[in-house]
């Protein structure tokens, strides 16, 4: 198996590098031969278009195209793909297909990036998209059959990613949840939950009603309780992802959405066989390895004027960006010449000044309003659509300066949020970095900070699940200052509510605040929560979490 680390620093080779990477036709046994002496016998070799000149070729498009798969990230696809497409793809599709599996296998991590890589050679030449789709599903076949959970998951998420990229049809992920939900087993609910993870927000969109009947699937066998407690955890975790709308999943990533839906081109590869209708799936496993052709000079002609078709088409976007740049910028001083005879200069501030004087009007606001009332009525008359989150921070920032909390800011941030949406996505924002932040600010800001929200969140001003959902209890996920925000956030909360109510609120059907405040991914982060809250005093909301790891 070709390692990534070594991989990843190979380039395709160009002129006399690419004789050198080149293995001569003759067997040395492992005898250092220099380079020139290498080039040398290659030369002699054979002419162009020989047995010996195809072999040497085919071991240095397969060398091309294992560095350039195994050396591609998300940062870099954009300029890898022009590069693959610039070798062989016909004649290698066979070592593409390979080198993709072999190495999305051993990195599944970067199985979105092999994706995007497949999706733009599949708008260019379906029939390595299809060969991949055939051998994944092979392999999916294969490993299910077997057992083997780990193949499996690796295979499932590249055919969940093809998914979202349009190389694959939904009905292969419909069918392939549906073969992993027939006998459940810990293995396979496993594998199922992580794959609609990750395609479920595709599928959401394109066949809502086939998403639903598998999630009534999951639901009952969760119901039946018959599967490991991590797994429930698991399936618990992706229903509460379900019902935020798979917010924070994406079918692709910005970087990774290289092709116009459009362009592509989708695949429907049956995940069932099909031996009594005589189509069979046919890996075309001759294409790995070599094969003289006796029209390898037309055949290399032909696709090279394939790859000025596609790569002129591409160009535009990939391998000329620098020369574009170049000529655009010609351009536009050329155009900014005929147009200042005709049109006055925009002159645009990047100083900020709107900005900075927005800022000084709203502080001067907050400190010489007498109450609450009196300051929202000033400070929505001066804000217009679009800067509530300037006021949100001010207001947040305001408050953490004075030497002790007041309710002043509380009742003045609960009116903004009662008046409008904004406003409150606005302080939703500012408590994200507030929390982040928590290692940076001293306890009484701190304490400023937790006691304002706190009075918004005991006056429902603000959703607790966009709040409370941020804050994951556990050893791994808090810091020291983090903690101590938590805890003057929750003591304020039991003040103003009462235990019940908060345990109430805590426990409640928000999955999302449940399982954030109280994890249930493993036994040891439950633990930590409950201890936690019982140490700051708070041990009566956690009854109905000590249940769980009992």
């Amino acid at each position: 198996m070709e390692r990534r680390g070594d991989a990843s620093r190979k380039r395709p080779s160009t002129g006399d590098e690419e004789q050198i990477a080149r293995p001569s036709s003759k067997r040395r046994g492992g005898i250092y031969v220099p380079p020139y002496r290498a080039i040398a016998e290659d030369d002699d070799a054979g002419e162009f278009g020989s047995t010996e000149y195809q072999r040497r070729s085919w071991n240095a498009l397969r060398k091309s195209i294992t560095g350039l798969v195994n050396k591609a990230t998300a940062a870099n696809v954009r300029h890898v793909a022009p590069e693959l497409l610039a070798e062989n793809l016909v004649r290698g599709r066979g070592l593409l297909c390979r080198a993709l599996l072999r190495s999305q296998a051993a990195c599944p991590d970067f199985t979105d990036v092999f994706a995007a890589l497949a999706a733009v050679v599949n708008a260019r030449l379906p029939c390595v998209g299809r060969l991949l789709l055939v051998r994944l599903v092979l392999r999916v076949r294969r490993a299910h059959a077997s057992g083997n959970r780990h193949q499996l998951a690796a295979a499932a998420a590249f055919v969940a990613h093809l998914v979202n990229q349009g190389v694959a049809h939904d009905l292969l992920a419909l069918e392939l949840l549906a073969l992993l939900l027939d006998r459940p087993t810990d293995g396979t609910v496993e594998v199922a939950v992580g794959f609609a993870r990750e395609c479920g927000a595709a599928l959401g969109e394109s066949c809502p009603r086939g998403l639903d009947a598998v999630f009534d699937n999951l639901r009952g066998i969760l119901h039946d309780g018959d599967i490991d407690k991590r797994v429930q955890f698991m399936m618990e975790d992706l229903f509460a992802i379900r019902k935020a709308r798979f917010r924070g999943h994406p079918p692709v990533r910005a970087e990774l959405d290289l092709i116009e839906a459009d362009d592509q081109v989708t695949h429907q590869v049956e995940l069932s066989s099909s031996l009594e209708h005589g189509d069979e799936l046919d890996p075309e496993v001759h294409l790995d390895v070599f094969e003289p052709s006796p029209s390898f000079a037309q055949d290399e002609a032909a696709y090279e004027d394939l790859k000025r078709t596609i790569l002129g088409s591409a160009g535009d976007e990939n391998l000329d960006q620098d020369q574009d740049q170049d000529q655009c910028s010609d351009d536009d001083d050329e155009a900014s010449g005929d147009e200042s005879a005709e049109t006055e200069l925009t002159i645009r501030d990047d100083t900020d000044t709107d900005l900075i004087n927005l800022r000084r009007t709203i502080y001067l606001t907050l400190m010489s309003s007498v109450g609450s009332e009196e300051a929202g009525h000033k400070l929505l008359s001066v804000v217009r659509p679009g800067q509530e989150l300037e006021l949100c921070t001010m207001l947040v920032e305001c408050c953490k300066k004075e030497k002790s909390y007041t309710s002043y800011y509380g009742r003045l941030a609960q009116r903004l949020c009662a008046i409008d949406r904004a406003y409150q996505a606005g302080f939703e924002a500012c408590f994200a970095g507030q929390y982040s932040a928590a290692h940076r600010m001293a306890t009484d800001e701190l304490r400023a900070s937790a006691r304002l929200y706190a009075h918004l969140l005991a006056a429902d001003a603000l959703p607790w699940h966009a709040i409370l959902g941020r804050v994951w209890v556990t050893e791994d996920d808090t810091t020291s200052s983090s903690r101590i925000f938590i805890k003057m956030l929750f003591q304020d909360l039991a003040e103003q509510l009462g235990i019940r109510a908060l345990s109430n609120k805590m426990n409640g059907e928000d999955t999302a605040v449940r399982d954030a405040l109280f994890p249930r991914d493993c036994a040891k982060n439950t633990r930590f929560a409950i201890n936690f809250f019982t140490a700051i005093g708070l041990g009566g909301v956690t009854e109905d979490a000590r249940k769980l790891i009992v």
